[in-house]
């Protein structure tokens, strides 16, 4: 079933949750000393302008959206934009020495995309990416578990909601050297959880599921809920070309 991405600022908000983690695991990748960086299955842009920042060098931001890349021309600003398909990138060899990509392999044939990535990536170069779990996910109290939609939901909408555990195998199959990590904090879960999940392909009664976990949501403190996603940071490098 198709699914269109989320709304520009769902997903700024997602990058503004991930913003610590992110910054951790760029700096293990060593971004300020990487010259060429692509920035897989960009979006509209919410992490393009860090990475820009961040970078020693030239950031590429690749979407197979047109809309995404076009929409928000200001997230681009100085990036190079191109539109294209992450398990068939537009780009030679041994082009870019990271690439970094944020919720995307879970949308993705993981194991092609993962051949690409490496063969794009130049000796020495590094995959830094964070994914979710969505298979470990913690709800408490079983009131707003939302679990089982999340799970119902990406599989229709064609995405794989456990990505994030099978990741660090696939990578070391595919030729890299892989770190995984697991997100370490519990935070206040955010009331954008559920606007986040009513934009994937629901079902009535699944729906109906959605609106009753919001109702009891909106009744308790954030002091009273527990709620974590399991998210991998993993970085995956490439010791020699094969």
């Amino acid at each position: 079933m198709p699914f269109d991405r989320p709304t520009p600022r769902l997903l700024e908000a997602q990058a503004a949750w991930l913003a610590p983690a992110r910054a951790r695991l760029l700096r293990r990748a060593d971004v300020a000393r990487r010259r060429s960086v692509l920035d897989l299955a960009c979006g509209c842009g919410a992490v393009t302008e860090e990475l820009v920042r961040r970078a020693g060098g030239n950031v590429t931001a690749l979407d197979r959206n047109h809309g995404a890349l076009t929409d928000r021309p200001e997230k681009f600003h100085g990036a190079t934009v191109v539109r294209g398909d992450a398990e068939r990138l537009p780009f030679a060899d041994g082009t870019f020495d990271l690439v970094f990509c944020q919720f995307a392999l879970m949308w993705l044939d993981a194991s092609v995309a993962a051949r690409e990535i490496r063969r794009v990536l130049a000796p020495g170069g590094a995959l830094a990416a964070i994914e979710p779990d969505y298979g470990g996910m913690i709800e408490h109290p079983p009131e707003i578990a939302v679990a089982d939609l999340w799970l119902s939901a990406l599989r229709r909408a064609g995405a794989d909601p456990c990505a994030g555990r099978k990741l660090p195998s696939m990578l070391s199959q595919a030729g890299f050297e892989v770190r995984a990590d697991l997100l370490d904090r519990v935070e206040p879960p955010s009331p954008l959880r559920f606007d986040m999940l009513a934009e994937l392909p629901l079902n009535d009664a699944e729906r109906r599921a959605l609106e009753h976990a919001r109702r009891a949501d909106s009744a308790l403190a954030r002091a009273a809920q527990v709620v974590h996603l399991p998210m991998f940071l993993i970085t995956a490098e490439v010791t020699e070309k094969v």
